[in-house]
């Protein structure tokens, strides 16, 4: 019976059309309680985390990534790093306004043609392509009428979060202050917590505490880039 169950699966993920999935990657943060350094550039096994969450979103039809505050510093890395992936490199000219903002300039760029868009944070250390796959099947798979996914772990939420086109174009609609969040809480009824134990979805670091909890709790240890204090002093706004 369980076979039989497998098979079934199997040939209706083969039947289903493919979705049409665009990323925005938000990088555009100035870092304060990092040091104003740019936490997207800190390295895991000498790869920057930014590097790596573009490769964890390969597998989908389009990556913007959004820059902002340290710009300067990040570019040259996303330059060197041959990824071997198409990818959209687009500024946010007022990122002191905040992330919503940012969210808007990423989803200005993306094509309207999506199925879905998924958004993901450039500091999350432990985000690889299995766990893209897993939210992208959670979104295939949801409830009737929902339009939001976003992984929950442990009862708290996660991130990436995916959501219809339609969703991302009532975003842009919606002004200044219209971000995920916001749109979540008006629309209570279309949005899934999809429920996981997997805590790639909850890991992000944003101070040195975090890093140093990291390494404590995974054994990652997260490394800056020879000169990156430097650089990045010489690029705040």
């Amino acid at each position: 019976m369980a076979q039989d169950k497998q098979a079934e699966q199997a040939e209706q993920a083969v039947a289903a059309p493919r979705l049409r999935i665009g990323a925005v990657l938000l990088a555009a943060g100035s870092a304060s309680r990092m040091g104003q350094r740019p936490k997207c550039l800190l390295e895991l096994e000498g790869q920057a985390l930014i590097v790596r969450q573009l490769r964890a979103l390969g597998a989908l039809h389009e990556r913007v990534v959004v820059l902002g505050h340290h710009a300067q510093a990040i570019e040259p890395v996303l330059a060197r790093a041959n990824l071997g992936i198409p990818f959209v490199q687009v500024h946010n000219p007022h990122p002191q306004a905040g992330q919503i903002s940012s969210l808007h300039v990423g989803l200005a760029a993306l094509s309207p043609e999506l199925d879905a868009v998924l958004v993901a944070l450039a500091d999350q250390p432990l985000i690889g392509p299995a766990d893209i796959d897993d939210l992208v099947q959670a979104f295939r798979s949801r409830p009737a009428g929902v339009e939001l996914v976003q992984p929950s772990v442990q009862g708290l939420p996660g991130n990436p979060v995916i959501f219809s086109q339609a969703v991302g174009q009532q975003i842009l609609a919606g002004g200044p202050t219209l971000g995920c969040r916001q749109w979540q809480q008006a629309h209570p009824r279309q949005v899934h917590a999809w429920v996981s134990d997997n805590l790639a979805y909850r890991t992000d670091v944003d101070t040195p505490e975090d890093v140093a909890a990291l390494a404590e709790r995974t054994g990652h240890r997260l490394l800056w880039p020879v000169g990156q204090a430097a650089a990045s002093a010489s690029d705040a706004p």
